[in-house]
């Protein structure tokens, strides 16, 4: 009896082939749940935590119901939002209650403050474990503990754009959210995380994906503009410009909260929230590396440089003598 054996090679190169067919749609649809599950992603230190502590609370004093999840191994959404207090995260917290034959409780990794709810999915330590499987274990306990079943408007998940390996790629290529929110500067680096999200985006939507970027927020702009022209180049709107203010770094740095109506940066976050709240997920066109660059200025990209191929006389350096040949050379008869 002979069985018949799946040829993955040829499945995989008919996925590769569907994944690179340009005209390929995937059909748009409202989401099937009442709660919006948005990930937030950006280069680290461009501000998505600061950006999202402020949004929540400014949505929770807009009468929403609001999950905050750090899903970033440096931990740093929750504590900007209890005032520079770290909670446990749900990883050192699931370690530490396996050792003790004890089952993690809601209470024991979940916080609340302005009407917030919030958590950390936390990383391992330094050199001793995978940030992107982290994130998996993280989010397969909050499976355990009812994630589904929790009742909330919106679920925001801050993401480390910087790394594209598939424990942080999660929301993207499972469906886990519904769109994705890109934080990002008039830098190269930030907007090339930007750009990199994008592309992910694009892939898995063309392999049947459904998850959509509704937009960008320019966090320290500066007023130079490349943020914008990024956006318009990848067709996404601006969400909010955070302005480059020394009094919004100076309260950021104290851990204070300005997304508030007691702030008079209140009215910021305000449109802010009502923009992502209505923002439809869209298909973004990604940017080519030359694309990318050709939105800044061409003498801070290294425009008209020419690459000079190097030779095995160079990598040889003073070592370098020629080779004796090994070749026969026949004469001619």
């Amino acid at each position: 009896m002979t069985l018949d054996v799946p040829n993955l090679k040829d499945y995989d190169a008919r996925l590769k082939d569907e994944a690179a067919e340009p005209t390929l749609e995937v059909p748009q649809s409202e989401p099937t749940k009442k709660t919006q599950i948005i990930a937030i992603y950006g280069k680290g230190g461009i501000g998505k935590s600061f950006t999202l502590a402020n949004l929540s609370h400014m949505m929770a004093e807009q009468g929403k119901r609001v999950l905050l999840i750090g899903c970033d191994p440096k931990s740093d959404t929750t504590s900007l939002l209890f005032g520079g207090k770290a909670c446990p995260t749900i990883i050192e917290t699931s370690t530490q209650k396996k050792l003790a034959g004890e089952e993690v409780q809601i209470g024991d990794v979940c916080f609340k403050r302005g009407g917030v709810f919030a958590m950390e999915l936390g990383g391992p330590e330094v050199g001793r474990g995978c940030g992107g499987r982290g994130i998996i274990h993280g989010f397969e306990l909050l499976e355990k503990l009812g994630f589904h079943d929790w009742d909330f408007d919106y679920v925001l998940l801050d993401f480390l754009g910087d790394v594209v390996c598939g424990g942080f790629g999660l929301p993207i290529a499972r469906d886990m959210a519904q769109k994705v929110i890109l934080v990002g500067s008039n830098d190269l680096q930030s907007l090339y995380v930007a750009n990199n999200v994008c592309s992910a985006v694009e892939y898995f939507r063309k392999l049947g994906g459904n998850v959509g970027v509704a937009g960008l927020v320019i966090n320290k702009d500066d007023g130079s503009g490349e943020a914008q022209a990024f956006a318009k180049a990848v067709d996404i709107p601006v969400l909010a410009s955070i302005p480059q203010d020394d009094d919004l770094r100076k309260k950021s740095a104290n851990y204070q909260i300005v997304g508030t109506a007691e702030s008079h940066w209140g009215d910021l976050f305000a449109a802010l929230g009502e923009n992502v709240a209505k923002a439809p997920p869209m298909r973004p066109t990604a940017l080519s590396q030359d694309e990318l660059l050709a939105l800044f200025d061409g003498s801070d990209t290294g425009a008209g440089v020419v690459l000079e191929p190097a030779t095995d006389e160079d990598m040889r350096g003073k070592d370098a003598t020629p080779k004796k040949s090994l070749e026969v050379v026949y004469d001619e008869a």
